[in-house]
């Protein structure tokens, strides 16, 4: 984990990124927070540690690379479309499972 505590307003996003590396950074960056969640949730409620701030920052950083996907794409997808495409990826996975 990083030496200083991250903050929410500090995050920035590279901007030489093409679209896959944008996904790649995205997937990345929602284990992280995942991992950090399951950490935070493990420790006792009067330990010192840093995970929610580390959270919230990485967090900013995942809108901030999110905003820049939508930017490359042209033209942004309706929240109706991700929800379809999440949908039909989830058909494949159940299908390949059986």
């Amino acid at each position: 984990m990083d030496t200083y505590n991250m903050k929410p307003e500090n995050m920035r996003a590279p901007n030489h990124l093409n679209e896959k590396e944008i996904r790649q950074s995205l997937e990345e960056l929602d284990a992280k927070i995942k991992v950090l969640q399951g950490r935070a949730n493990a420790t006792t409620s009067d330990s010192h540690h840093t995970y929610h701030e580390h959270i919230a920052a990485l967090e900013a950083k995942r809108a901030l690379i999110a905003g820049k996907l939508h930017d490359t794409s042209g033209a942004t997808e309706s929240t109706w479309q991700e929800i379809k495409r999440g949908l039909d990826d989830l058909a494949e996975s159940v299908k390949k499972l059986f």
